[in-house]
């Protein structure tokens, strides 16, 4: 029974289920990425529009878009289940805070590998720990419009309520 009330309060836990959503997030934006890159884009290069882009670029801004989708939809039905703001407004603030932290991961990736030497695929994971709890707090007060006062358990689940 100790095992279930330990694994009850993990998953009460925003910020553990924040971690759950960021990391399914992440584990869609980085698979699509390689199938993209690897097997679905075999060209070098594409030309959209007047514009030539590269196969990592298409792969990337795909899989980005990927990964903040489920990662939006996980953290609206499982993580900040209490706001009140509409899923557009939600959405929309959700995927600004995601494309301003898309070019702050690039910032930090640039400096961990040009900086450090750090191999890409290790600096972006870092890149993005190293973000990440600022992402929570960021999403918790402007995208789902939430006080940053209760961030652990549920009112419903704390003892004496």
């Amino acid at each position: 029974m100790a095992n279930k009330s330990h694994a009850n309060k993990l998953l009460n836990n925003q910020v553990f289920r924040f971690v759950l959503s960021a990391g399914a997030g992440f584990l869609v934006d980085v698979s699509a990425f390689y199938l993209f890159y690897h097997n679905l884009l075999a060209r070098h290069t594409y030309l959209i529009g007047a514009y030539t882009f590269r196969n990592s670029t298409l792969s990337l801004a795909i899989s980005f878009v990927l990964g903040v989708m489920v990662n939006f939809l996980i953290t609206r039905y499982l993580v900040f289940t209490e706001s009140k703001s509409s899923f557009y407004k939600q959405f929309f603030r959700f995927a600004g805070v995601a494309f301003v932290g898309f070019f702050a991961n690039l910032g930090v990736i640039k400096i961990l590998i040009q900086v450090f030497g750090i191999y890409p695929p290790i600096a972006r994971i870092g890149a993005a720990l190293s973000l990440f709890f600022a992402s929570f707090f960021i999403h918790k007060a402007f995208s789902f419009s939430l006080s940053l006062k209760n961030h652990g358990t549920p009112k419903y689940n704390q003892p004496g309520n």
